[in-house]
């Protein structure tokens, strides 16, 4: 059915969005602001830009933001450096094994990510999942971010493969709405914002975790036929 698949990483491949909003949260704590969960999720799946403004906004301004924005890149840092062996974004539940099972099919799997080039490679090498992914589109290669089909249409220019034949792996609603105007499939597996009934209504399938799609590769994944000698 599906000759690739591409994935979202912040939120579907590796448990980021969690500790991010821990972290932003305590540095709202530092200006006495009480940024709660519910005001905090109106920023995931945006692009940097308008989540910048909407946590200006909640934090009072400009000047808050760029404090409340250094201390959250100093609480990551710190957290990175305190001899953990654990990685500070750990793999979501299933995507090493739903990506093993790629593998074995002879499935081409891309990455599709705001992150930049960079953070992709540095966050999915130290999970040692990178090689099971032929092509990478990060936020820094595309003039535009997630609505924006850009990322999409780049990780499957780049695996060589029409989008019309790949399925996208998304947990965001600005995700899904990329892959979608990018003309490709969408599995949805919500993380802390569950989009809204206009995207899982026009998803090809919604899961609980990627856990649940490893029973589904048989089905939407065919063994690519063998070249002719």
């Amino acid at each position: 059915m599906f000759a690739a698949a591409i994935f979202d990483m912040d939120g579907l491949l590796i448990d980021s969005e969690r500790p991010i909003m821990a972290a932003w949260i305590e540095a709202a704590r530092t200006l006495d602001i009480e940024l709660s969960h519910a005001q905090y999720l109106q920023c995931v799946g945006l692009a940097m830009g308008e989540s910048k403004q909407i946590l200006a906004a909640l934090l009072g301004g400009t000047a808050a933001y760029q404090h409340a924005a250094a201390q959250v890149t100093a609480a990551l840092q710190l957290q990175r450096a305190d001899g953990d062996a654990r990685p500070l974004f750990p793999i979501k539940p299933g995507a090493a094994e739903l990506l093993t099972a790629l593998r074995g099919r002879g499935t081409r799997c891309a990455v599709a990510s705001s992150s930049t080039r960079g953070q992709i490679a540095a966050c999915l090498g130290s999970l040692d999942v990178l090689h099971h992914f032929e092509a990478f589109a990060g936020g820094d290669e595309v003039a535009r971010a997630k609505p924006d089909p850009a990322l999409y249409l780049l990780a499957a220019e780049r695996l060589g493969v029409d989008p019309a034949e790949c399925v996208a792996f998304e947990d965001s609603e600005n995700g899904a709405k990329a892959a979608l105007a990018a003309g490709l499939r969408v599995v949805v597996v919500p993380d802390l914002k569950h989009p809204p009934a206009a995207i899982t209504e026009r998803a090809f399938h919604v899961l609980d975790s990627l856990h649940e799609a490893i029973a589904h590769v048989p089905r939407w994944f065919p063994v690519p036929l063998a070249k002719p000698a």
